[in-house]
């Protein structure tokens, strides 16, 4: 059975609420990670809600943008495009020093802060 829309937003918050945990902690990599998951599960939502099936089993959010036909900004769409492009290497780095290297505080911060933007401008397409 698929995940009402709902529950793929309330996953998506408690994943937001997750990455800013790993950030306090200073698991920043871990944070940009979680800032894609929980991208891609209201992705998800809004697609069970307006495509009424079940989601992709993928994880690539400019797929889903794509397919749910979303009108957004450039600014948006090219943040959907950097947080697409690096959530594989946070997922499975090839190298751990370099990916805490790549992932500072202030970088992972300001990727935060667009995730929780995005996040919430998602929440009004619902």
């Amino acid at each position: 059975m698929s995940k009402t829309p709902q529950e793929w937003f309330a996953q998506s918050d408690y994943d937001m609420d997750t990455a800013e945990f790993m950030f306090s902690g200073g698991r920043y990599f871990y944070a940009v990670f979680m800032c894609h998951l929980s991208i891609e599960k209201a992705l998800k939502g809004l697609y069970s809600h307006k495509l009424k099936e079940a989601t992709p089993k993928n994880h690539n959010l400019i797929y889903l943008v794509e397919k749910l036909g979303l009108d957004i900004s450039n600014d948006l769409y090219t943040f959907i495009f950097t947080i697409n492009r690096i959530s594989v290497p946070t997922r499975y780095p090839d190298n751990l020093k370099r990916a805490l290297e790549d992932y500072s505080k202030e970088k992972t911060g300001e990727i935060l802060q667009k995730s929780k933007v995005l996040l919430e401008w998602l929440k009004t397409k619902l």
